[in-house]
Protein backbone atom coordinates (compact mmCIF):
# COMPACT_ATOMS: atom_id res chain seq x y z
CA UNK A 1 0.00 0.00 0.00
CA UNK A 2 1.16 3.45 -0.85
CA UNK A 3 1.68 5.88 1.54
CA UNK A 4 -0.36 9.21 0.52
CA UNK A 5 2.10 12.03 -0.57
CA UNK A 6 1.21 14.57 2.35
CA UNK A 7 2.18 12.26 4.80
CA UNK A 8 5.36 11.14 3.09
CA UNK A 9 6.05 14.37 3.24
CA UNK A 10 6.01 15.29 6.80
CA UNK A 11 8.47 13.19 8.76
CA UNK A 12 5.87 13.12 11.76
CA UNK A 13 2.59 11.92 9.92
CA UNK A 14 4.91 8.80 7.97
CA UNK A 15 6.25 8.02 11.54
CA UNK A 16 2.61 7.78 13.14
CA UNK A 17 1.00 6.18 10.21
CA UNK A 18 3.71 3.80 10.14
CA UNK A 19 3.28 3.61 14.18
CA UNK A 20 -0.33 3.13 13.67
CA UNK A 21 -0.12 -0.05 11.88
CA UNK A 22 1.81 -1.20 14.72
CA UNK A 23 -0.59 -0.25 17.49
CA UNK A 24 -4.14 -1.06 15.65
CA UNK A 25 -1.95 -4.80 15.17
CA UNK A 26 -0.94 -4.43 18.55
CA UNK A 27 -4.12 -2.82 19.67
CA UNK A 28 -6.60 -6.03 18.15
CA UNK A 29 -4.31 -8.83 20.26
CA UNK A 30 -4.43 -6.76 23.48
CA UNK A 31 -8.61 -6.72 23.18
CA UNK A 32 -7.90 -10.89 22.74
CA UNK A 33 -5.74 -10.60 26.08
CA UNK A 34 -6.95 -8.61 28.22
CA UNK A 35 -10.23 -10.28 27.39
CA UNK A 36 -8.61 -13.57 28.78
CA UNK A 37 -7.16 -12.45 31.38
CA UNK A 38 -10.38 -10.33 32.75
CA UNK A 39 -12.40 -13.38 32.19
CA UNK A 40 -9.64 -16.52 33.99
CA UNK A 41 -7.95 -13.92 36.81
CA UNK A 42 -10.96 -11.72 37.62
CA UNK A 43 -9.81 -8.13 39.24
CA UNK A 44 -7.81 -9.31 41.68
CA UNK A 45 -5.40 -10.84 38.91
CA UNK A 46 -5.48 -7.59 36.49
CA UNK A 47 -4.56 -5.71 39.82
CA UNK A 48 -1.35 -8.55 40.49
CA UNK A 49 -0.08 -7.72 36.93
CA UNK A 50 -0.13 -4.29 37.08
CA UNK A 51 1.58 -3.96 40.12
CA UNK A 52 4.40 -6.33 38.28
CA UNK A 53 4.34 -4.07 35.29
CA UNK A 54 4.58 -1.38 37.69
CA UNK A 55 7.91 -3.17 39.30
CA UNK A 56 9.45 -3.90 35.61
CA UNK A 57 9.23 -0.58 34.42
CA UNK A 58 11.13 0.55 37.76
CA UNK A 59 13.62 -2.13 37.37
CA UNK A 60 13.97 -0.91 33.95
CA UNK A 61 15.38 2.11 35.28
CA UNK A 62 17.39 0.78 37.42
CA UNK A 63 19.02 -1.49 36.19
CA UNK A 64 20.14 1.05 33.18
CA UNK A 65 20.76 3.31 35.32
CA UNK A 66 18.02 5.08 33.53
CA UNK A 67 20.39 6.00 30.71
CA UNK A 68 17.62 5.46 28.13
CA UNK A 69 16.90 8.55 26.80
CA UNK A 70 20.72 9.83 27.23
CA UNK A 71 21.23 7.27 25.07
CA UNK A 72 18.72 8.06 22.38
CA UNK A 73 19.95 12.29 22.54
CA UNK A 74 23.84 11.42 22.03
CA UNK A 75 23.20 8.77 19.47
CA UNK A 76 21.11 11.72 17.87
CA UNK A 77 23.72 14.03 18.10
CA UNK A 78 26.78 11.97 17.08
CA UNK A 79 25.52 9.40 14.84
CA UNK A 80 28.57 10.70 12.73
CA UNK A 81 31.22 10.83 15.28
CA UNK A 82 32.78 7.07 16.06
CA UNK A 83 35.27 8.38 18.17
CA UNK A 84 32.21 10.14 20.68
CA UNK A 85 29.79 6.93 19.65
CA UNK A 86 32.62 4.91 21.73
CA UNK A 87 33.20 6.62 24.53
CA UNK A 88 29.16 6.61 25.41
CA UNK A 89 28.87 3.35 24.73
CA UNK A 90 31.55 2.60 27.29
CA UNK A 91 29.94 4.61 29.62
CA UNK A 92 26.67 2.73 28.94
CA UNK A 93 28.32 -0.57 29.49
CA UNK A 94 29.85 0.24 32.68
CA UNK A 95 26.27 1.91 34.00
CA UNK A 96 24.10 -1.18 32.93
CA UNK A 97 27.05 -3.41 34.17
CA UNK A 98 26.66 -2.23 37.88
CA UNK A 99 23.08 -1.49 37.44
CA UNK A 100 22.27 -5.31 37.16
CA UNK A 101 24.54 -6.24 39.55
CA UNK A 102 22.78 -4.23 42.58
CA UNK A 103 19.75 -4.74 41.12
CA UNK A 104 19.76 -8.75 40.85
CA UNK A 105 21.43 -8.90 44.44
CA UNK A 106 18.80 -6.61 46.18
CA UNK A 107 15.89 -8.56 44.03
CA UNK A 108 17.09 -12.37 45.27
CA UNK A 109 18.16 -11.63 48.59
CA UNK A 110 14.96 -9.32 49.62
CA UNK A 111 12.66 -10.91 47.34
CA UNK A 112 10.12 -11.95 50.34
CA UNK A 113 10.20 -8.63 51.43
CA UNK A 114 9.05 -7.62 47.76
CA UNK A 115 6.58 -9.92 47.33
CA UNK A 116 5.15 -8.98 50.17
CA UNK A 117 5.10 -4.99 49.94
CA UNK A 118 4.26 -5.21 45.97
CA UNK A 119 2.04 -8.19 46.05
CA UNK A 120 0.63 -8.23 49.84
CA UNK A 121 1.42 -11.77 49.99
CA UNK A 122 4.81 -13.56 50.00
CA UNK A 123 3.76 -16.21 47.70
CA UNK A 124 5.19 -14.55 44.93
CA UNK A 125 9.10 -14.98 46.49
CA UNK A 126 9.98 -17.23 43.43
CA UNK A 127 8.96 -14.23 40.94
CA UNK A 128 10.90 -11.61 42.44
CA UNK A 129 13.50 -13.99 42.15
CA UNK A 130 13.28 -15.25 38.61
CA UNK A 131 13.40 -11.46 37.94
CA UNK A 132 16.88 -10.89 39.67
CA UNK A 133 18.00 -13.81 36.68
CA UNK A 134 15.95 -11.66 33.44
CA UNK A 135 17.93 -7.90 34.82
CA UNK A 136 20.83 -8.63 32.69
CA UNK A 137 18.59 -8.78 29.31
CA UNK A 138 16.53 -5.87 30.67
CA UNK A 139 19.09 -3.51 30.99
CA UNK A 140 20.69 -4.54 27.89
CA UNK A 141 17.32 -4.00 26.09
CA UNK A 142 17.08 -0.58 27.52
CA UNK A 143 20.52 0.37 26.06
CA UNK A 144 20.38 -1.49 22.57
CA UNK A 145 16.49 0.20 22.25
CA UNK A 146 17.64 3.93 23.11
CA UNK A 147 20.36 3.39 20.13
CA UNK A 148 17.38 2.30 17.28
CA UNK A 149 15.69 5.31 18.66
CA UNK A 150 19.06 7.74 18.44
CA UNK A 151 19.23 6.26 15.03
CA UNK A 152 15.27 7.06 14.49
CA UNK A 153 15.23 3.60 12.52
CA UNK A 154 11.21 3.94 13.04
CA UNK A 155 10.81 0.93 10.69
CA UNK A 156 13.04 -1.20 12.35
CA UNK A 157 11.53 -0.43 15.83
CA UNK A 158 8.17 -0.70 14.21
CA UNK A 159 9.61 -4.64 13.27
CA UNK A 160 10.91 -5.39 16.99
CA UNK A 161 7.76 -4.27 18.64
CA UNK A 162 5.37 -6.08 16.51
CA UNK A 163 7.57 -9.37 16.52
CA UNK A 164 8.40 -9.47 20.83
CA UNK A 165 4.90 -8.48 21.71
CA UNK A 166 3.32 -11.23 19.80
CA UNK A 167 5.79 -13.74 20.46
CA UNK A 168 5.00 -12.43 24.61
CA UNK A 169 1.60 -12.45 24.22
CA UNK A 170 1.91 -16.05 22.90
CA UNK A 171 3.79 -17.30 25.86
CA UNK A 172 1.57 -15.16 27.82
CA UNK A 173 -1.45 -16.91 26.87
CA UNK A 174 -0.13 -20.76 26.74
CA UNK A 175 1.39 -20.04 30.15
CA UNK A 176 -2.01 -18.23 31.55
CA UNK A 177 -4.42 -21.62 30.13
CA UNK A 178 -2.02 -23.85 32.02
CA UNK A 179 -1.03 -22.27 35.24
CA UNK A 180 -3.61 -19.82 36.14
CA UNK A 181 -2.14 -16.26 37.43
CA UNK A 182 1.01 -17.48 38.08
CA UNK A 183 1.32 -18.17 35.01
CA UNK A 184 0.94 -14.79 33.26
CA UNK A 185 2.90 -13.22 36.02
CA UNK A 186 6.00 -15.83 34.92
CA UNK A 187 5.38 -15.09 31.32
CA UNK A 188 5.03 -11.03 31.52
CA UNK A 189 8.18 -11.36 33.78
CA UNK A 190 10.04 -13.54 30.80
CA UNK A 191 8.84 -10.92 28.31
CA UNK A 192 12.16 -8.43 28.38
CA UNK A 193 14.19 -11.73 27.85
CA UNK A 194 12.09 -11.97 24.02
CA UNK A 195 11.99 -8.52 23.86
CA UNK A 196 16.08 -8.44 23.67
CA UNK A 197 16.15 -11.42 21.29
CA UNK A 198 14.20 -9.86 19.12
CA UNK A 199 15.85 -6.85 18.52
CA UNK A 200 19.49 -8.33 18.94
CA UNK A 201 17.63 -10.80 15.74
CA UNK A 202 16.66 -7.60 13.93
CA UNK A 203 19.01 -4.72 14.80
CA UNK A 204 22.50 -6.71 15.09
CA UNK A 205 23.69 -5.56 12.04
CA UNK A 206 23.47 -2.33 12.76
CA UNK A 207 24.69 -2.61 16.49
CA UNK A 208 27.69 -3.93 14.59
CA UNK A 209 28.09 -0.77 12.77
CA UNK A 210 27.73 1.68 15.31
CA UNK A 211 29.01 -0.38 18.72
CA UNK A 212 32.50 -2.07 18.41
CA UNK A 213 31.91 -4.25 21.09
CA UNK A 214 35.54 -5.41 21.32
CA UNK A 215 36.63 -1.95 21.78
CA UNK A 216 34.23 -1.32 25.13
CA UNK A 217 36.40 -0.58 27.94
CA UNK A 218 35.66 0.00 31.67
CA UNK A 219 35.95 4.30 31.34
CA UNK A 220 33.25 6.09 31.94
CA UNK A 221 34.33 9.87 30.02
CA UNK A 222 30.51 10.44 29.72
CA UNK A 223 29.71 9.86 33.04
CA UNK A 224 28.57 13.47 34.06
CA UNK A 225 26.37 13.86 31.00
CA UNK A 226 24.41 10.22 31.27
CA UNK A 227 24.29 10.70 35.09
CA UNK A 228 21.87 13.60 34.70
CA UNK A 229 19.65 11.26 32.98
CA UNK A 230 20.09 9.12 35.70
CA UNK A 231 18.44 11.41 37.86
CA UNK A 232 15.95 12.33 35.58
CA UNK A 233 14.55 8.92 34.91
CA UNK A 234 14.30 8.09 38.44
CA UNK A 235 11.84 10.71 39.22
CA UNK A 236 10.26 10.30 35.87
CA UNK A 237 10.15 6.29 35.65
CA UNK A 238 10.71 4.75 39.12
CA UNK A 239 8.87 7.13 41.36
CA UNK A 240 5.91 7.41 39.40
CA UNK A 241 5.54 3.31 39.44
CA UNK A 242 6.18 3.52 43.02
CA UNK A 243 3.22 6.15 43.23
CA UNK A 244 0.97 3.50 41.12
CA UNK A 245 1.92 0.75 43.11
CA UNK A 246 1.07 2.46 46.46
CA UNK A 247 -2.38 3.87 45.02
CA UNK A 248 -2.88 0.51 44.09
CA UNK A 249 -2.56 -0.97 47.36
CA UNK A 250 -4.23 2.30 48.65
CA UNK A 251 -7.32 1.80 46.63
CA UNK A 252 -7.36 -2.27 48.02
CA UNK A 253 -7.35 -0.96 51.38
CA UNK A 254 -9.63 1.59 51.31
CA UNK A 255 -12.00 0.84 48.98
CA UNK A 256 -12.27 -2.83 47.39
CA UNK A 257 -9.35 -5.03 45.49
CA UNK A 258 -12.18 -5.39 42.74
CA UNK A 259 -12.27 -1.40 42.50
CA UNK A 260 -7.89 -1.91 42.33
CA UNK A 261 -8.36 -4.35 39.35
CA UNK A 262 -10.84 -1.82 38.00
CA UNK A 263 -8.20 1.63 38.01
CA UNK A 264 -5.61 -1.06 36.76
CA UNK A 265 -7.95 -2.05 33.71
CA UNK A 266 -8.32 1.08 32.92
CA UNK A 267 -5.13 2.43 32.79
CA UNK A 268 -4.17 -0.70 30.88
CA UNK A 269 -6.60 0.96 27.95
CA UNK A 270 -4.78 4.21 28.66
CA UNK A 271 -1.86 2.90 27.81
CA UNK A 272 -2.66 0.72 24.96
CA UNK A 273 -2.98 4.21 22.90
CA UNK A 274 -0.66 6.31 25.07
CA UNK A 275 2.17 3.86 23.81
CA UNK A 276 0.76 5.03 19.92
CA UNK A 277 2.74 8.58 21.15
CA UNK A 278 5.71 7.24 22.98
CA UNK A 279 7.45 5.65 20.43
CA UNK A 280 7.20 9.45 18.28
CA UNK A 281 8.30 11.50 21.08
CA UNK A 282 11.56 9.08 21.43
CA UNK A 283 11.96 8.91 17.63
CA UNK A 284 10.99 12.41 16.57
CA UNK A 285 10.17 14.53 19.29
CA UNK A 286 14.14 14.34 21.16
CA UNK A 287 15.88 14.31 18.67
CA UNK A 288 14.38 17.30 16.91
CA UNK A 289 14.09 19.62 19.96
CA UNK A 290 17.74 18.58 20.92
CA UNK A 291 18.80 19.93 17.04
CA UNK A 292 16.13 23.35 18.10
CA UNK A 293 18.55 26.38 19.76
CA UNK A 294 15.78 29.38 19.46
CA UNK A 295 12.15 29.99 20.89
CA UNK A 296 11.12 31.30 17.23
CA UNK A 297 12.09 27.66 15.62
CA UNK A 298 10.61 25.70 18.98
CA UNK A 299 7.42 27.39 18.46
CA UNK A 300 7.47 26.70 15.00
CA UNK A 301 8.22 22.81 15.81
CA UNK A 302 5.81 22.47 18.71
CA UNK A 303 3.03 23.76 16.33
CA UNK A 304 3.87 21.31 14.07
CA UNK A 305 3.66 18.72 16.08
CA UNK A 306 0.67 19.90 17.97
CA UNK A 307 -1.20 20.15 14.87
CA UNK A 308 -0.42 16.74 13.55
CA UNK A 309 -0.91 14.55 16.71
CA UNK A 310 -3.44 16.58 18.77
CA UNK A 311 -6.04 16.42 16.05
CA UNK A 312 -5.36 12.69 15.40
CA UNK A 313 -5.51 11.94 19.53
CA UNK A 314 -8.94 14.17 20.38
CA UNK A 315 -10.90 12.26 16.95
CA UNK A 316 -9.78 8.83 18.93
CA UNK A 317 -10.64 9.59 22.11
CA UNK A 318 -13.94 10.78 21.47
CA UNK A 319 -14.92 7.63 19.82
CA UNK A 320 -13.38 5.57 22.93
CA UNK A 321 -15.50 7.62 24.89
CA UNK A 322 -18.93 7.46 22.62
CA UNK A 323 -17.84 3.08 22.23
CA UNK A 324 -16.70 2.84 26.03
CA UNK A 325 -19.61 0.40 26.83
CA UNK A 326 -18.73 -1.44 23.62
CA UNK A 327 -15.52 -1.03 25.04
CA UNK A 328 -15.65 -2.62 28.03
CA UNK A 329 -17.84 -5.08 27.06
CA UNK A 330 -15.71 -6.13 24.48
CA UNK A 331 -12.04 -6.31 26.69
CA UNK A 332 -13.78 -6.24 30.50
CA UNK A 333 -17.08 -7.67 30.35
CA UNK A 334 -17.34 -8.19 34.06
CA UNK A 335 -15.89 -4.39 34.64
CA UNK A 336 -19.15 -2.62 34.81
CA UNK A 337 -18.25 0.23 37.10
CA UNK A 338 -15.51 1.31 34.83
CA UNK A 339 -17.73 3.49 32.78
CA UNK A 340 -17.37 6.35 34.49
CA UNK A 341 -13.86 6.61 34.70
CA UNK A 342 -13.37 6.86 30.94
CA UNK A 343 -13.90 11.01 30.94
CA UNK A 344 -11.41 11.78 33.41
CA UNK A 345 -8.90 9.20 32.12
CA UNK A 346 -9.38 10.21 28.59
CA UNK A 347 -9.12 14.52 29.43
CA UNK A 348 -6.24 13.73 31.69
CA UNK A 349 -4.55 11.71 28.50
CA UNK A 350 -4.80 14.32 26.28
CA UNK A 351 -3.82 17.35 28.60
CA UNK A 352 -0.78 14.74 29.20
CA UNK A 353 -0.22 14.54 25.76
CA UNK A 354 0.38 18.06 25.02
CA UNK A 355 2.05 18.91 28.07
CA UNK A 356 5.06 15.76 27.86
CA UNK A 357 5.67 17.14 23.85
CA UNK A 358 6.57 19.99 25.84
CA UNK A 359 8.28 18.32 28.70
CA UNK A 360 10.71 16.53 25.80
CA UNK A 361 12.70 20.09 25.62
CA UNK A 362 13.89 19.64 29.16
CA UNK A 363 15.37 15.68 28.33
CA UNK A 364 16.47 17.64 24.90
CA UNK A 365 18.41 20.44 26.52
CA UNK A 366 19.21 18.26 29.93
CA UNK A 367 17.22 20.49 31.85
CA UNK A 368 17.61 18.69 34.75
CA UNK A 369 16.22 20.85 37.73
CA UNK A 370 13.48 21.71 35.78
CA UNK A 371 12.96 18.62 34.64
CA UNK A 372 12.68 17.30 38.38
CA UNK A 373 10.77 20.12 39.75
CA UNK A 374 7.89 19.46 37.30
CA UNK A 375 8.27 15.94 37.66
CA UNK A 376 7.63 16.38 41.55
CA UNK A 377 4.98 18.27 41.60
CA UNK A 378 3.36 16.25 39.25
CA UNK A 379 3.66 13.32 41.12
CA UNK A 380 3.08 15.05 44.49
CA UNK A 381 -0.43 16.42 42.85
CA UNK A 382 -1.78 13.11 41.53
CA UNK A 383 -0.51 11.57 45.19
CA UNK A 384 -2.36 14.23 47.68
CA UNK A 385 -5.30 14.80 45.01
CA UNK A 386 -6.11 10.81 44.33
CA UNK A 387 -5.85 9.85 48.78
CA UNK A 388 -8.12 13.13 49.05
CA UNK A 389 -10.54 12.97 46.40
CA UNK A 390 -11.06 8.93 46.56
CA UNK A 391 -12.62 9.64 49.89
CA UNK A 392 -14.94 11.66 48.68
CA UNK A 393 -15.58 10.12 45.17
CA UNK A 394 -14.20 6.15 45.44
CA UNK A 395 -12.74 4.83 42.62
CA UNK A 396 -13.77 7.59 40.48
CA UNK A 397 -11.63 10.24 42.25
CA UNK A 398 -8.34 8.92 41.50
CA UNK A 399 -8.96 9.11 37.50
CA UNK A 400 -10.17 12.85 38.91
CA UNK A 401 -6.87 13.04 40.36
CA UNK A 402 -5.05 12.34 37.05
CA UNK A 403 -6.88 14.83 35.06
CA UNK A 404 -6.48 17.74 37.76
CA UNK A 405 -2.68 16.66 38.06
CA UNK A 406 -2.45 16.82 34.00
CA UNK A 407 -3.74 20.36 33.95
CA UNK A 408 -1.28 22.07 36.68
CA UNK A 409 1.22 20.20 34.96
CA UNK A 410 0.97 21.68 31.39
CA UNK A 411 0.68 25.24 32.34
CA UNK A 412 4.06 24.51 34.72
CA UNK A 413 5.85 22.75 31.94
CA UNK A 414 4.95 25.80 29.88
CA UNK A 415 6.09 28.15 31.90
CA UNK A 416 9.38 26.56 32.45
CA UNK A 417 10.48 25.72 29.01
CA UNK A 418 9.11 29.13 27.74
CA UNK A 419 11.40 30.85 30.76
CA UNK A 420 14.28 29.05 29.45
CA UNK A 421 14.39 30.69 26.29
CA UNK A 422 13.92 34.10 27.57
CA UNK A 423 17.29 33.37 29.63
CA UNK A 424 18.82 32.09 26.11
CA UNK A 425 18.18 35.15 24.50
CA UNK A 426 19.12 37.61 27.38
CA UNK A 427 22.78 35.39 27.57
CA UNK A 428 23.00 36.13 23.83
CA UNK A 429 22.43 39.71 23.96
CA UNK A 430 25.36 40.30 26.72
Amino acid sequence: MKIPEFIRGNLLLKMTSLNAGVIGIRLVISLFIQRLLAEIVGEAGIAKIGSLRNLLEMLGSFASLGVFSGVVKYVAEYKDDKEQLQKLFSTVFVFTILGTVVVSIVLFFFAGYLSTTIFDSSDYTYLIKLLAVIIPFISMYRAFNGIVNGLSRYKKLASIDIFSYILSVALTVALLLSHNIDGALIAIAITPALQFFVLLFIFIKVLREYVKFSKLSFRIPMAKELLAFSLMSFFSTVLLNYVEIDIRVMIQKRITMADAGIWTAMTNISKNYMVFSSAVFTLYVLPKFAGIHNRTDFKAELFNIYKTLLPLFGVGMLLIYFLRDYVIQIIYPDFHAMAPLFKWQLLGDFVRLAAVVLGYQFLAKKMVRNFIFSELVSLALFYGFSYYLAGIYGIEGVVMAHFLRYIVYFFLVFFLVFRYFKKQEKKAEN
